[in-house]
């Protein structure tokens, strides 16, 4: 727990119990010291009122052992513990511990014995701490009503009103595509281009786009340092954003219409996703790159889980308060925020971060996947929606050989694992692909960037960012 900062500290009254519902405790940063008192006692003989009395002499010897830096606290209140117990007709409760948990091996008796019926809560409180609802009353309107658009002075209707970017988006089947941005999104973004910096970023996207029409959001934070949450102003004031077909997820400068021009085929998205399984030679566990969360890692969701300030300790104050234990150690403003190239660019011989990446067809820099690509250069025809410009099933092959790649990477990295393959598919696997950096690299990358913090998948959390 203590190695997770996001994590709570669990208290099981009932360790033994797996019934037992546990009480949470949150981190905070202190800055105070444990202390080691020493009460040490000697008895003193004194003449008092003519009578003799012992009375003992205390001292007390104090000692530093070190600094404590994090302290939990358990500020929640406690939850309904469910017991397993039956009611008889008499009323008097009765253990069921020995007759539902399975503590050995049994034989098919165990499972056929006539029990009483025990369904535990499906689910807990989700929070700890006390909240008002604020329930308000169905209204009945009468017939023809609509709601009118939520804003400050009306909180009835959408359950969580439109975020204030103001992106314009569009379908593949939307005939016509906006030339201007929506005059909010000019005055949002003027409102939050306070210096030159905020300015020099502007001019900065505005010749990528000049350079190339579209974009990923991931692609455009690998080339220029800008803070996220200006960029999800910026973005809005220079393009518009893609719902479906071949350049979904994707950014296109206004006044650019990818479905009319055939060139356009290599700005097209690629959701690929590396595949596991017995089947390729290695199970989901064996995998060198993470997924981006895991049930293993699960949390309680009974809190809000937001930053507090941290308050400067001692401790920091002596390893220095940059991020990695010296001042020094700072990124300067010019990358601060600047992401690897490898978050929107596919190489030959290097795995990808995560498990599930979007790439532009122009990043897949292997010249195999480039021949499969421009395999139709010249003759495009027409512009569908599964597969833009490109031949049918494209996407399918170039998956295909990019999942060869990877298995070639992990059998290089882990020989292992594939000790017991006697036969090679196609006899394609002969290939030796090196992998570009090793997996402890691999982590530490994907340490440095998490594109998604609502949705394993990122293409639906950048839709949730606008909407």
């Amino acid at each position: 727990i203590y190695a997770d900062p996001a994590k709570r500290l669990e208290l099981y009254f009932r360790p033994k119990d797996p019934y037992c519902h546990p009480v949470c405790a949150n981190r905070f940063p202190t800055s105070t010291m444990l202390l080691r008192v020493r009460r040490s006692t000697k008895k003193k003989q004194q003449q008092l009122d003519a009578e003799e009395q012992i009375q003992p002499e205390v001292q007390f010897e104090m000692e530093i052992l070190g600094i404590v830096t994090t302290v939990y606290k358990f500020q929640g209140m406690s939850d309904f513990q469910y017991l397993a117990m039956h009611s008889g007709p008499d009323g008097k409760q009765t253990s069921m511990y020995d007759k539902v948990l399975m503590l050995k091996p049994e034989k098919e008796e165990f499972f056929n014995r006539d029990l009483p019926l025990y369904i535990p809560p499906p689910i807990f409180s989700r929070l700890d701490t006390p909240v008002d609802y604020f329930y308000r009353p169905d209204i009945q309107h009468r017939e023809g009503y609509n709601n009118p658009q939520v804003s400050g002075e009306n909180l009835i209707g959408l359950s969580r009103a439109r975020r204030p970017h103001n992106a314009i988006f569009v379908n593949f089947d939307d005939e016509e595509i906006p030339t201007k941005p929506l005059d909010a999104a000019v005055q949002n973004w003027k409102k939050v281009c306070t210096n030159p910096v905020d300015k020099k970023v502007e001019e900065e996207l505005r010749k990528l786009f000049e350079v190339r029409p579209v974009w990923s959001r991931n692609a455009v934070k690998a080339n220029i340092s800008v803070h996220p949450d200006k960029l999800k102003v910026l973005l809005p004031y220079l393009a518009y954003y893609m719902l479906t077909g071949p350049w979904r997820s994707l950014w296109v400068r206004f006044g650019y219409d990818p479905r009319k021009h055939p060139e356009a085929k290599i700005y097209q998205v690629l959701d690929f996703r590396i595949r596991c399984g017995m089947k390729y030679g290695y199970a989901a566990t064996d995998m060198p790159v993470k997924a981006k969360r895991s049930t293993y890692n699960y949390s309680l969701p009974i809190t809000v889980k937001k930053q507090g300030s941290h308050t400067v300790s001692v401790h920091d104050l002596k390893q220095g308060l940059g991020s990695a234990g010296t001042s020094g150690a700072k990124k300067p403003p010019s990358s601060r925020y600047k992401l690897k190239e490898s978050i929107y660019i596919f190489r030959e011989g290097a795995l990808p971060p995560y498990r599930q990446m979007f790439y532009q067809l122009c990043d897949l820099n292997v010249e195999s996947l480039q021949k499969i690509i421009h395999r139709n250069d010249g003759t495009e025809s027409e512009c569908t929606e599964r597969d833009g410009w490109c031949l049918a099933k494209t996407s399918d092959d170039l998956r295909d050989s990019m999942s060869l790649m990877i298995k070639q990477i992990i059998r290089s990295t882990r020989p292992a694992l594939f000790s017991n393959t006697t036969s090679n598919e196609d006899g394609k696997e002969q290939l030796a692909y090196e992998s570009g950096e090793d997996e402890d690299d691999e982590e530490e990358e994907e340490e440095d960037f998490k594109p998604s913090d609502g949705s394993e998948n990122e293409m639906e959390t950048e839709i949730l960012d606008y909407v």
